[in-house]
């Protein structure tokens, strides 16, 4: 059983949405947490500095940036611009992603009253789902955070099973509204984004997570009592706490002692929405440090050390369906066309 939340309206409300435990549809990849001054939708500092203000809310930034950073600024700065058949392919894409979870373990809503509840609502995930993927081999929706190049990511993972050879293998679903396979650059951001979940979930069973990081980067309040509606899903699964610093004890102990492995293998499947029919399955080749270096590359906007990039003028047919084209300053500026590559660092041979 898997508990997602929902907002009672009280103090301190937290979507969904922000928690990452609302239904999954394509539009929702990895969130990036620094809360240590976090103003929603700000744009980036003009001193960087280690306290970067990094969105909470809305449309999560690393794997956005990498398919337009340009357009992923402007879904901050401006209302959310969406088309009759952009909300109908959401709804569709969440409906599937549901549909799976849903054939692995019930929903429970959960009332949540503050940010502490959200995290709690992850952790009681937690300790439900490491017992079940040992016992079951498979569970969907698997809460992962860590911190990556001095932030904090966190995110949900579609499935993890073990394969046949007894491997534990992470599957990621895509939702297409047309019946063919992805381009290129849409490969390009899955794969940063199953990449990303694996450096996270590696972390979190190697005991490279701690509390302490945890509390910090989302300034959380260990010691508040949590809500009746946690505390009562909780005992429910015969957990007895009284806050979320009990709680994430009690989740970083059951990581220690699993014998949860790290990620063996990743892959994408994209399934067409109309009809539920696989388009094609892609295995991911997992670099870390290529992904630390997107990642340190996409925070070097946040931290003010650049300003945003739009696409190269190879990718220019994606502004075709962006609903910022006719105010985009970089195409304005010809961006696309005078962008040189960037020096790629050198491979040690």
């Amino acid at each position: 059983m898997s508990c997602a939340m929902a907002e009672t309206g009280e103090e301190e409300a937290v979507s969904a949405e922000a928690s990452g435990f609302s239904d999954l549809s394509d539009s929702e990849f990895l969130e990036c947490l620094d809360q240590e001054n976090n103003q929603e939708a700000s744009p980036p500092p003009s001193n960087p500095g280690p306290s970067a203000e990094l969105p909470v809310k809305g449309d999560p930034d690393l794997c956005a940036q990498s398919w337009c950073e340009q357009q992923m600024v402007y879904g901050k700065e401006l209302p959310e611009v969406s088309t009759p058949e952009q909300a109908a392919a959401k709804d569709a894409g969440a409906s599937i992603h549901l549909a799976r979870e849903l054939e692995v373990h019930d929903l429970v809503n959960v009332a949540i009253t503050a940010r502490e509840d959200a995290w709690a609502v992850k952790f009681l995930n937690l300790l439900a789902m490491i017992p079940a993927l040992q016992s079951e081999g498979r569970v969907r929706e698997f809460p992962v955070f860590g911190e990556v190049e001095g932030v904090l990511l966190v995110g949900v993972v579609d499935e993890l099973h073990y394969t046949g050879k007894g491997e534990l293998e992470l599957a990621e679903l895509k939702t297409r509204r047309r019946p063919a396979p992805p381009r290129e650059a849409q490969k390009k951001k899955d794969f940063l984004q199953v990449s990303l979940y694996k450096c996270i979930f590696d972390a979190m069973v190697r005991g490279k997570v701690t509390a302490a990081s945890l509390i910090r980067h989302a300034d959380l309040r260990p010691e508040r009592p949590l809500g009746p509606a946690v505390l009562r899903h909780a005992r429910q699964g015969g957990i007895s706490v009284r806050s979320l610093g009990d709680l994430m004890e009690l989740g970083f102990l059951a990581l220690t002692l699993s014998d949860l492995p790290a990620i063996d293998s990743l892959k994408v499947e994209y399934v067409h929405q109309e009809t539920a029919c696989v388009l094609g399955t892609e295995v991911v080749p997992y670099e870390e440090e290529e992904v630390r270096g997107q990642v340190r590359h996409a925070l070097a906007y946040w931290t003010g050390q650049r300003d945003p990039r739009g696409v190269d003028v190879e990718e220019a047919w994606k502004c075709r369906t962006c609903s910022y084209a006719d105010i985009c300053e970089w195409r304005k500026r010809g961006g696309m066309l005078s962008v040189t590559p960037e020096p790629r660092a050198k491979k040690n041979r």
